[in-house]
């Protein structure tokens, strides 16, 4: 039975690969639970300092595995909230979690899958990537995870993908924030790989700080969000010395080994 989650140490780096791919990695139940665990796991292991989430195979997600769909009846109440709630824990995960996660996009990202790619911190896109919401479509809604497409879109926009359910392109899609960068086709996996270990140099603390003042500060009015991050402000002077105590002493450590 093959995994439907690989899972590789590239240094400081994890890396998770949807691995279904003849599904073109669509998500059912199993591979949301085990993409939410480890995802929790790495938040709690200090030698992860940055996860990069790809796809196997010519797309990176194709969304809900709609083959779920046909037990998912308003007479069976329980497994309908139990799969809601799986794609809502993922959501809240990735950005409590305090390791940056990057993904690397390629083919298809549609539904869920755009939803996936838009909750990481950072999204390199292959050339080739199609993204958006066809779930109007054949009937649904875009549910869970418009609420992180209004945070990341302009209104007007962010409702045409859901509303249409047309699809767009890579230069279309960071012009419109939905993705970092856009690279060469075939080269967003190494491009998410480089930035992930830039990242896992930086010093861990400060870059776990960063990311959860980042996500604190980007749902706050202003005058709420100048406040917090004098209160971080205050608090990194206080870890800030054996912090950088701490991180020399692991890379004197791993230059030795």
């Amino acid at each position: 039975m093959e995994d439907n989650l690989l899972v590789e140490r590239q240094g400081h780096v994890l890396v998770l690969t949807l691995n279904r791919p003849k599904k073109l990695n669509a998500m059912d139940s199993a591979l949301y639970i085990r993409l939410t665990d480890e995802l929790r796991g790495a938040d709690k292991d200090d030698d992860i300092r940055a996860v990069v989430i790809r796809g196997a195979g010519g797309s990176f997600c194709s969304g809900a595995d709609t083959g779920e769909f046909a037990e998912l009846t308003p007479d069976n109440t329980e497994r309908v909230e139990a799969r809601a709630g799986l794609t809502y824990e993922l959501h809240k995960t990735i950005p409590e979690i305090s390791k940056p996660v990057i993904a690397a996009i390629h083919g298809y990202a549609v539904g869920g899958g755009c939803g996936l790619a838009l909750a990481c911190d950072i999204t390199i896109a292959s050339a080739n990537v199609k993204m958006g919401y066809p779930e109007i479509k054949h009937g649904l809604v875009a549910a869970v995870v418009m609420a992180n497409l209004t945070k990341q879109l302009g209104r007007k926009a962010g409702f045409e993908l859901v509303a249409t359910g047309r699809l767009v392109g890579a230069e279309e899609a960071a012009k419109l924030g939905m993705v970092t960068r856009v690279v060469p086709e075939g080269e967003e996996y190494a491009e998410a790989l480089k930035v992930a270990q830039a990242l896992s140099e930086q010093i861990p603390t400060s870059l776990q700080a960063t990311k959860r003042l980042y996500q604190q500060v980007a749902d706050l009015p202003l005058s709420e969000g100048l406040v917090r991050g004098r209160q971080a402000n205050e608090e990194m002077r206080e870890y800030r010395a054996e912090a950088l105590k701490d991180f020399g002493a692991s890379v004197k450590a791993a230059k030795a080994g």
